[in-house]
């Protein structure tokens, strides 16, 4: 592995930090407080080629690589959790599409997507009754004609009542002679097709400014050229997928850990008590120094997934592993953060409280830890 960026990498991160820290982070209390859609920031990043960062240059992404979205993810996450999982996602619904579409969803969608003409792109796996099991999904696809009707509910779908185009999963095979995850189709749907339905949007205890929603397809109709991928064959790409959002929200953690960090570090120096900085208290420092060993752990494991990524080589199991000691560590380091704040910590004014809230879902979307230990546990006992 190597541990020095490449020209491109090193821009990417750069332009990725100075966006962050001029427009994004002085809003990020508000888009939280306010529960606000950034769509103004997110403009921004598209314009900047942070919506597509693996998206191949003739397809209008930026075409940096996997290390170059990593470190941008880390770099927008650390000033705004909301911001950074719409940008995770669509840069994941993009990269499907470039991976598996046909040359004129490629040229359709990846574009839009891009450019931010399509504000954000949506992920649509799970349901109310299939979350870590996708083979309990039970939305279907029946073929009418020259479509497709869908019929189903997704639950937990970030950017759906935004996204331009979704990336959704349904039921095309017998249930009986292909169960399970078997029988599963992937089709594109552009937001507003009739038939579909959006929700309410949910009212989270973080990333409040990431929008979560609800979808019913109610006899929603798509054309044929809507199949992405081969027919029965969606249950691949959903993984292939999430292998790489895993490498996204492992990032996210690690720029709200690093955050939550940093803001510590200067919370130690300006406090004082019994007339002198709690940064002078061995127990300050302590978990000062416990912080940024797990942070740093976090980002080489993250950098390792996202580099064999790169090299096109095998690395679900890094990424699992990546995205468990990340989350994980990012929730310690957020409740530490809170602790070294004191009362201060536990109220809006400062933005740990903040952290902590955002941090706690990394641990459950794109796969909860449970379901990373038993892709590590897999792949150790295989």
């Amino acid at each position: 592995m190597e541990f020095s960026l490449s020209e491109t990498q090193a821009m990417v991160q750069k332009a990725a930090r100075e966006y962050a820290t001029r427009a994004i982070l002085p809003e990020a209390a508000a888009i939280d407080r306010e529960e606000r859609f950034p769509r103004a920031i997110l403009k921004g990043l598209a314009e900047l080629g942070l919506m597509a960062v693996n998206v191949p240059e003739e397809l209008g992404g930026a075409g940096a690589g996997p290390v170059a979205y990593a470190l941008a993810m880390q770099e927008v996450a650390r000033a705004c959790a909301s911001t950074a999982v719409t940008m995770a996602v669509t840069n994941m619904v993009g990269e499907v599409i470039a991976a598996f579409g046909t040359d004129e969803q490629k040229k359709t969608y990846n574009p839009r997507l891009a450019s931010g003409e399509y504000v954000a792109g949506a992920f649509a796996l799970s349901e109310p009754g299939a979350g870590s099991d996708p083979g309990a999904m039970s939305t279907t696809a029946t073929r009418d004609g020259d479509g497709w009707v869908l019929d189903g509910q997704k639950q937990w779908i970030t950017s759906g009542a935004h996204a331009g185009v979704m990336v959704v999963w349904a039921r095309t095979g017998d249930r009986e002679k292909l169960p399970g995850t078997r029988g599963i189709s992937c089709f594109l749907v552009e937001g507003g097709t009739k038939g579909l339905v959006v929700g309410k949007a949910e009212d989270k205890m973080g990333i409040r400014g990431s929008n979560t929603v609800s979808l019913t397809f109610d006899a929603c109709r798509v054309p044929a050229s809507a199949l992405l991928g081969q027919l029965d064959g969606g249950f691949k790409i959903a993984m292939m997928a999430l292998d790489g959002g895993r490498i996204g929200i492992s990032c996210q953690a690690i720029g709200i850990a690093r955050a939550a960090l940093d803001e510590s570090v200067q919370y130690a120096r300006d406090r004082r008590q019994f007339d002198k900085p709690i940064a002078e208290f061995q127990a300050t420092q302590w978990k000062l120094a416990d912080m940024t060993t797990e942070l740093d752990a976090a980002h080489l494991l993250a950098m390792r997934a996202a580099w064999l990524k790169e090299q096109r080589r095998a690395f679900s199991r890094e990424a699992s592993m990546a995205k468990v000691f990340a989350t994980e560590a990012a929730n310690r380091i957020c409740n530490k953060a809170v602790q070294i704040h004191g009362g201060y910590g536990y109220i809006r004014e400062f933005a740990a409280e903040r952290h902590l809230r955002d941090a706690r879902v990394t641990m459950i979307y794109e796969g909860t830890s449970e379901v990373q230990r038993i892709v590590i546990a897999r792949s150790t006992l295989a």
